[in-house]
C-alpha cells in the first residue's frame, strides 16, 4: 500500500521500479567498468585441448551484425610501446601500452596472450579496437581490446598489419 507521502507514478521511498530492477540484475560481461570499485568477477577461460573449442570446423557462425554495426567499431593500428607480465591475472597474460597516433595517444590493455615474449612484441604493429570502453581487471585499467585469431587449441595470434602504416591508421 503506497505511503501517504508517494507520489503517483513514482515507487515508495527505498524502493526500485521493476524497470530499475530488471536493468540492474543484466549482465554484460565478466569484467567490470573501470569507474567499479568492485574485483572482477569473472569465469577463468579454460580450454579442453581435446575437444579444440576453437577448431573453425566447430564454430557456427554469429549473427548478421550489418555494415553500421561494424562500422561502430573503431579498429586502430598501432605500435607496441610497452610489453611486460601480467602475475596479478587470473590466466596467463600481459599488459601493453601502445601508440596509437597523436589523436588517441598511447592507450593500455591487458591481454591474455602467453605464446610471446614481451620483449618480441615491442616495435610489433598490432590493431585495436578502442572505443569499446575501458575495464578494470586484477586493478589494472585495460583501454582498448587488442585482436588476434585464435588456434584451434585457444592460442592467440596477434593480427598486424602487411606493411608498416602510421600509428592510428584506421581499419575498414
Amino acid at each position: 500500500m503506497p505511503s501517504p507521502t508517494s507520489q503517483p507514478g513514482r515507487p515508495e521511498r527505498g524502493r526500485c521500479s521493476p524497470a530499475a530492477r530488471r536493468s540492474r540484475s543484466r549482465s554484460v560481461g565478466p569484467s567490470t567498468p573501470a569507474s567499479s570499485q568492485e574485483p572482477a568477477v569473472a569465469e577463468p577461460h579454460r580450454i579442453d585441448p581435446l575437444t579444440r573449442p576453437y577448431a573453425p570446423s566447430r564454430l557456427e557462425a554469429k549473427p548478421q551484425v550489418g555494415a553500421e554495426g561494424f562500422f561502430a567499431v573503431d579498429l586502430r593500428v598501432g605500435t607496441v610501446v610497452t610489453a611486460a607480465p601480467f602475475p596479478e591475472a587470473r590466466e596467463p597474460a600481459l599488459k601493453l601500452t601502445v601508440d596509437f597516433g597523436p589523436v588517441l595517444g598511447v592507450l593500455q590493455t591487458s591481454a591474455k596472450i602467453s605464446n610471446y615474449d614481451p620483449e618480441e612484441l615491442v616495435g610489433r604493429q598490432v590493431v585495436g579496437a578502442v572505443n569499446l570502453g575501458s575495464r578494470r581487471i586484477a586493478g589494472f585499467v585495460s583501454q582498448f581490446l587488442v585482436l588476434g585469431g585464435l588456434e584451434p587449441d585457444g592460442t592467440v595470434r596477434l593480427l598486424g598489419a602487411d606493411a608498416h602504416l602510421p600509428d592510428g591508421a584506421p581499419v575498414g
